[in-house]
C-alpha cells in the first residue's frame, strides 16, 4: 500500500506539474439521411423538442488528458491505452483507492497522456444508426474473465472477496468499484480506434505506449505501422496480437509483453499465450515477461490494479530506461 512513509520512487509525494490539459483528436464528419424525426422531453418537466437525427456528426474521435511533471526526467512522452469495456480511469486509481499508474509515471518524471479510446468514456459515441447497439459485459463475466476468481455465481458483488482466488493480488473486496468502471463497447470498430490512436501519435512527439488487453493489440499494431512514432511498447496481457506479415523480421520497436498468473487453468488464456509466444518468435524486438517466473504470484488480468501494481510499474520503468537507452 502506498503511504506517505514509502520513500521508494513513484510511491508518494506531491504531484508537481508544469501543465495539464486535455483535447480530442481524430475522427471524421459523417452525415445521416432518411431517418425519422421524433419528439422527446430532454429534462423532467420541460417542453418536448423535435429531434431530427438527419445531419452531421463527428465520430471516431478519442480523448486525451495530459499531465506534465514540473521536473521531467524523461525525454519521451508516455501514453496509457486502456482495454475493452474500460476507459482511461483504469490507470488513475485502483478499486481500493490506491494511486494508479498515472500517478506513478508522472512522479517518475514522464510526460503522461491518459486516453479514452474512440467509442469510450469522454471520447463520445456515434449514433446508434451508424454503429448499431453496443455490447455490455456483466460483472460476473468480468470477474471470471479477468481471472479474479473462478466464478461469482450466486454471490453478491459486495461479497466478491469470498470467491476470489486464494492469494490473488487483485483487491476483490473492492470489486464493486471495478464494476462501476465498466462501459459498453463495440466489436467492429477496431479500425476507427486505431485511426484515432494514430492521430494522437501524430500530434504527440514519438511516444512510449503502455497498453492493456484490447489496447495491447492496438499498441502492438501501431508499433508495426508507425515505428517512427512509437519508441517502445509495454503490453499488459494483450488480448490479441497482429497476424504474421512480410514485415515481421523488420521489427525494430522494443516491446515488452507482461503476463500474470493462473493462465494455465483459464479457458481462453493458454491459447492466447501461445499466440503471444508465436508473435515473439517472429519478432526479435519482442520480450515476454511472465510474472510467476519472477516469483510474483497471484496477479490477475488487471495488472495495473493488483496489490503489487507499483512493483510491476517498477519493472516497466526499469525496462523502459534500458530500452530507450539502447
Amino acid at each position: 500500500m502506498t503511504n506517505d512513509f514509502d520513500t521508494r520512487p513513484g510511491r508518494a509525494g506531491p504531484l508537481c506539474l508544469r501543465d495539464m490539459g486535455a483535447f480530442h483528436v481524430g475522427g471524421q464528419a459523417v452525415r445521416l439521411q432518411g431517418q425519422p424525426a421524433t419528439r422527446a422531453v430532454l429534462a423532467a418537466g420541460g417542453e418536448p423538442v423535435l429531434l431530427d437525427p438527419n445531419g452531421s456528426y463527428w465520430v471516431g474521435q478519442m480523448y486525451a488528458q495530459y499531465f506534465l511533471p514540473q521536473a521531467p526526467a524523461q525525454s519521451t512522452p508516455l501514453q496509457l491505452w486502456h482495454g475493452g469495456g474500460l476507459t482511461g480511469a483504469c490507470w488513475e486509481t485502483t478499486p481500493d483507492g490506491r494511486p494508479g499508474w498515472l500517478h506513478y509515471f508522472v512522479r517518475r518524471g514522464w510526460d503522461t497522456y491518459l486516453c479514452d479510446a474512440a467509442e469510450r468514456g469522454r471520447a463520445g459515441y456515434a449514433p446508434r444508426e451508424l454503429w448499431g447497439a453496443p455490447l455490455s459485459q456483466t460483472a460476473e463475466a468480468v470477474f471470471a474473465r479477468f481471472r479474479l476468481g473462478p466464478s461469482l455465481d450466486g454471490v453478491a458483488l459486495a461479497d466478491a472477496a469470498q470467491q476470489a482466488f486464494p492469494e490473488g493480488q487483485f483487491p476483490a473486496e473492492a470489486f464493486e468499484a471495478l464494476a462501476r468502471q465498466l462501459v459498453p463497447r463495440w466489436a467492429h470498430t477496431d479500425a476507427v480506434i486505431l485511426g484515432a490512436y494514430e492521430a494522437l501519435l501524430e500530434r504527440v512527439a514519438p511516444s512510449v505506449v503502455v497498453c492493456h488487453s484490447q489496447g495491447g493489440m492496438f499498441g502492438l499494431t501501431m508499433a508495426q505501422r508507425r515505428p517512427d512514432r512509437v519508441r517502445a511498447v509495454v503490453a499488459l496481457e494483450p488480448a490479441a496480437v497482429p497476424p504474421p506479415s512480410a514485415q515481421d523480421e523488420a521489427c525494430a520497436v522494443p516491446t515488452l509483453i507482461i503476463l500474470g498468473d493462473r493462465i494455465e487453468g483459464d479457458a481462453r488464456w493458454p491459447a492466447m499465450r501461445k499466440r503471444i509466444e508465436q508473435f515473439a518468435r517472429r519478432h526479435a524486438c519482442v520480450e515476454i515477461l511472465s510474472l510467476p517466473d519472477l516469483g510474483m504470484r497471484g496477479n490477475s488480468h488487471m495488472l495495473m490494479m493488483d496489490r503489487n501494481h507499483l512493483d510491476i510499474a517498477d519493472l516497466v520503468h526499469g525496462w523502459l530506461a534500458r530500452a530507450l537507452k539502447d
